[in-house]
C-alpha cells in the first residue's frame, strides 16, 4: 500500500463519490475467488455497503439491477 504518500486516504475519495452518488456500484475488475482474501477489497466492498459486483457482463446487469 501506498496510502501513506497520499494527503487523504483512497477511502476518503470513495466516501465523497458516494456522498455524491448514494447508488453508485463498484465494478471490481479482480476475480471473485480473491475479495475474501484481499484486505483492500473488503475495504472497498464496506464502504460499497456490498454493492461490488466483478467487471464481467453478468456482473454488470447484477450491478445494474441493485440500482434498480
Amino acid at each position: 500500500s501506498v496510502e501513506h504518500w497520499n494527503e487523504e486516504a483512497g477511502a476518503t475519495w470513495m466516501k465523497r463519490l458516494l456522498d455524491t452518488y448514494p447508488k453508485a456500484v463498484w465494478l471490481n475488475p479482480e476475480p471473485r475467488q480473491r475479495w475474501d482474501y484481499t484486505p483492500s477489497i473488503q475495504m472497498i466492498g464496506e464502504i460499497m455497503d456490498d454493492r461490488m459486483f466483478p467487471l464481467t457482463v453478468s456482473g454488470l446487469e447484477e450491478g445494474m439491477r441493485s440500482l434498480g
